[in-house]
């Protein structure tokens, strides 16, 4: 089930994303900070999770940052466009669909609101998120590309809405 972050949830949420983001050596630095920071990403944004329940217990196994109009985590977004970011699965359930149930959130998140399309930017190297983006009909936007720190080099995709 993906759904709003609890505050209950967001110390979880912070060591999934922290968790999947150093599997991938790209939670460094300030950024790291950045990741963990799951309370100003809800305050600021929509920080959604993907939750497992057995019984009266559950656990957040994945995360997303939607950022809408207005949001100040939004880095390509244009006026008519939603954005997401800081997408992380735990690294113990990939492979499971949850990437794509929360990526899925956001584009229903998207078009309920009015936006014409969805962007996202994603790091260079990372063939199974961009797979993902692709086989959801994301497109690649190389004028957007960019690149936050040196040596940090991040692609753009976008999603056109109905």
């Amino acid at each position: 089930m993906v759904r709003a972050a609890r505050s209950d949830e967001l110390a979880e949420a912070s060591a999934v994303t922290l968790a999947a983001y150093r599997a991938v050596g790209m939670a460094v630095g300030g950024y790291a900070d950045e990741l963990g920071d799951t309370a100003s990403r809800a305050a600021a944004a929509e920080l959604l999770v993907a939750v497992e329940s057995t019984g009266s217990d559950h656990r957040v196994l994945g995360t997303v940052t939607f950022c809408p109009a207005g949001s100040r985590y939004r880095e390509l977004a244009r006026a008519d466009e939603a954005e997401f970011r800081m997408l992380a699965v735990r690294p113990d359930a990939q492979g499971r669909g949850i990437g794509r149930a929360l990526t899925e959130a956001c584009v229903d998140r998207a078009g309920a609101q009015g936006f014409r399309a969805l962007v996202l930017s994603t790091p260079a190297g990372a063939a199974v998120p961009h797979r993902l983006y692709e086989s959801m009909g994301f497109v690649r936007e190389p004028a957007r590309d960019w690149s936050p720190v040196p040596g940090v080099d991040l692609i753009a995709y976008s999603l056109a809405l109905d």
